[in-house]
């Protein structure tokens, strides 16, 4: 099947969503109802700073919060902070204080002021049209806006009318005095999500069982294999341990001296989407095939330029005296296999 299809619809009882590109899986969302949702918005109390780290316990209702960066900040003293991420079993909530309220065309940042049209909007002209939406929009707040990619060409009552939505979310929140310590605002659910983040033209498929028409389950049942197939006969098993993500890349039956470097490349377009399908983040290594250290840096380049095209905050660290190359991703999204367990 070519071109791309959302397909909206239940693991069990579970929310989730699915982007399809070609025919082959390229994004999935499932709901965590063990978890806070990433973008839930706590008055928090602060509890116990940690000393040495820079950060601080928090309560919240759903459990111990971690602040970084906290300064001025007393134990007893109430706090907005909002959820970044997930939190690994038996640790902390992640949590920052510095809250965004995004939509799908618009984002408000108070603690960011000023108007701001996303950098990858190059043409003047709209840029200029977005920019008199944004001021008539937000009529003098005092909060930042940023407007996202996908506002080209889009009608602008459209884009008012989300600026607006998301201009009252954040003065309801920022303007209740109340001291006690509460959940404010809910993360967004994945139906919401995909319509928020997944904005290039699609068929979007609503109707129950459309996972497994469209054969979202059978893919969802691939990812819990650790083996995965690279082009030219080369394979990469992607194996999450305790401490960290281990990716060990195989050349197969290419014994030519090309074959090295043609493993690890294809290993490079393939790893963003391995970890995204998955939920994976933290400390990654990579186990690379042997190859001349002449072609570390074309490597490097592959891997920034799939990473660059991925959604989830991913740093690339650098090499090892062992030779291996290690990343730190962000845990944006809850490891499927827990959610699924």
């Amino acid at each position: 099947m070519k071109g791309r299809t959302i397909i909206l619809d239940h693991l069990g009882d579970t929310e989730a969503a699915a982007l399809m590109i070609d025919g082959k899986l390229d994004d999935l969302l499932v709901d965590t109802p063990d978890a806070p949702r990433v973008g839930t918005i706590y008055r928090a109390i602060a509890d116990r700073p940690v000393k040495g780290q820079g950060g601080m316990f928090l309560k919240t209702p759903d459990g111990s919060a971690f602040l970084r960066q906290i300064k001025g900040l007393a134990p007893g003293q109430p706090i907005l902070v909002q959820v970044s991420g997930f939190a690994e079993d038996g640790k902390a909530i992640p949590v920052t204080s510095k809250l965004l309220f995004k939509s799908r065309y618009a984002i408000i940042t108070p603690d960011a002021p000023g108007l701001n049209i996303s950098r990858s909007i190059r043409d003047e002209e709209e840029r200029d049209r977005l920019l008199e939406i944004a001021h008539e929009a937000m009529d003098g707040a005092a909060h930042g806006l940023i407007l996202r990619s996908c506002c080209v060409g889009v009608e602008g009552d459209e884009i008012a009318d989300d600026i607006e939505a998301m201009l009252g979310l954040a003065q309801t929140v920022l303007d209740d005095d109340s001291t006690e310590m509460e959940a404010l605002t809910e993360g967004d659910g994945p139906h919401v999500l995909a319509w928020r983040d997944w904005v290039e033209p699609a068929e979007v498929v609503t109707d129950a069982g459309g996972f497994e028409e469209h054969a979202v389950l059978d893919a969802i049942d691939a990812l819990f294999e650790d083996r995965i197939p690279l082009s030219g006969g080369a394979s990469m098993y992607v194996e999450p341990t305790r401490a960290l993500i281990a990716v060990d890349v195989n050349t197969g039956a290419d014994v030519s001296l090309a074959a090295g470097i043609k493993a690890n490349m294809a290993c490079s377009r393939a790893l963003p989407r391995a970890l995204r399908l998955r939920g994976l983040g933290g400390q990654i290594v990579l186990d690379l095939a042997p190859m001349p250290k002449k072609d570390r840096r074309p490597f490097e380049t592959a891997l920034r330029a799939a990473f660059r095209a991925d959604d989830v905050e991913t740093t690339l660290v650098g090499w090892t005296p062992l030779g291996h190359y290690e990343l730190q991703r962000k845990r944006a999204r809850a490891p499927l296999a827990d959610i699924m367990a």
